[in-house]
This record gives C-alpha cells, structure tokens and sequence, in this order.
C-alpha cells in the first residue's frame, strides 16, 4: 500500500506500521489521519497478522498535532472546533488500536508529547529507548490532554502523578516514566531495535486471542465490580478453552516441546 505519511510492511505475523513525517517530528494531520485508519483497518482484515509494532521515523516518535495542518487554520476569521477534530480523528484511531485484533507494541524511539504519547499509550506494550520522554503539554496551550490521555494517565501513574503531568506539561524521561509504571520498559539506545524486534517476534509466535482477551478483560476492570469481572473472565476462560491455540498449548506441555501457535 502507498502512502504519503506513513509506511506500513507485514512479515513473519509482524505488521510494522512507522509514522513517517521526520522532518516534522511525525506530527498528526488530517491526511496522516485517514492513512492510519485505512493502515489500521489492512491490519485488522489480514489474517496473517499476529503483533503491530508502532513506531516513528527519524528522531521522534509524535510530537502530536502539527499546528500547521490545515485542518487548524482559522476559518473566516475563526478558530477552528478543535472538539470536532477529535470525534472525527483521534476518537476513532484510539479506538481502532484498543478494538484491534493483534496485541499493540509502541517502539518510542524519541520525543512522545501531547497526542502522540497517548498514542503510544493506548498501545498494549510501550517500550522507549533511554533518551526518549513523554510530554503532555497541553497545558502549555490552554487545552486538556486528549486521544484518551485523562483516560490512560490516572490508570497508569495514580491521579496525584498524572495530574502533575498533565498540569506542569514538565518532560517525564523514559526511564521515569519506565519507574513509575506509564511504559512496560526502557532500554539503552543500543539495545532498541534488538529489543523491540525480539518482543515482536515473541507476540507473533504467542496465543494471539488470548492476548487480545486478555487486554480487553483489564480494561474493562475498572468499571466492573468483582463479581461483573469474574463472570467476564468466565466468559473468555469459556471461549479461550474451546480454542485451537489452547489444545495445542496443553499438548505441548504435555509433550514437553515449544507450541506451535496459530492465533486461533
């Protein structure tokens, strides 16, 4: 598939989608918007993907909202429904990555601020290389932190952290952000592209349906009372236990070898 904003590749179960504006820090705009929905919904009908691997092109991973799209120019003299522009682009692309078939890893290489850090954390796995930070500086242009971040922070960091985060717009190092438990991991610069392609490769091989159950069952924690979670977990225990993937784990610990996962 061509695009103008973003590349995507899929090999080995691995569907690698890059953010691809480096000279403008991989920011969003309307155009990159209707890429990655089209990127998103490729993955979601090819049967043969089994992890998405986000990352950005050059020095940054996103730094958010280009200010210079067009989608934020004034119109006649006004400024535009910044509101409308979130229903139309940001709900939809967090909700394509929560609802998406494969489990998500976020390959933060460099800066993730405002839109772009909650980007990678609505992703399943975020790992960031040492010299990476996040960055909610909403603030520090009279708005609120958006693409789910008022969701992601408090669950994440507790409400005390996240409030600082989101009020000071101070830059959180990756490693701190590793420390506090916003991302699964913070790696040397060296170590990266190692790393995130060992774990790729490790979610690709893995029980794909089980994976995404088990996401949707820790998300859907918070609003359920323990009674309400235990029959979820029944549930997907129910329809995980009928599965392909789960005949084959226990074969395989029966006969003491590696299974051989279909994502089925």
């Amino acid at each position: 598939m061509n695009f103008n904003t973003i590349s995507l590749s899929l090999s080995d179960g691995i569907a690698r989608l890059t953010l691809n504006r480096p000279e403008k820090l991989n920011s969003f705009t309307g155009e990159m918007h209707a890429e990655l929905r089209t990127a998103l919904d490729h993955v979601q009908a090819d049967r043969t993907a089994r992890v998405l691997v986000l990352s950005g092109a050059g020095r940054a991973f996103c730094a958010g909202q280009d200010l210079a799209d067009p989608d934020m120019a004034k119109v006649d003299g006004k400024m535009p429904d910044i509101g409308n522009m979130v229903e139309a682009n940001y709900k939809p692309l967090i909700l394509r990555l929560q609802n998406l078939r494969v489990p998500t890893l976020a390959a933060v290489n460099g800066i993730a601020a405002g839109a772009g850090a909650s980007l990678a954390l609505a992703c399943d796995l975020v790992v960031a290389t040492k010299s990476a930070s996040f960055l909610q500086a909403f603030s520090k242009i009279g708005l609120i932190p958006d693409t789910g971040g008022t969701w992601f922070l408090p669950q994440r960091v507790g409400m005390a952290r996240a409030m600082g985060l989101a009020l000071l717009a101070d830059k959180l190092p990756a490693e701190k952000a590793a420390a506090w438990g916003l991302i699964w991991a913070c790696v040397e610069d060296a170590e990266f592209a190692t790393t995130i392609e060992g774990l790729a490769t490790q979610l690709a091989a893995a029980p794909t349906k089980a994976l995404v159950r088990t996401r949707q069952a820790m998300h859907a924690a918070p609003s359920h009372t323990l009674e309400q979670q235990l029959s979820l977990e029944g549930s997907f225990m129910r329809e995980l236990g009928w599965s392909p993937d789960y005949a084959e784990g226990v074969a395989a610990f029966m006969e003491k070898r590696a299974p051989l996962f279909t994502g089925a």
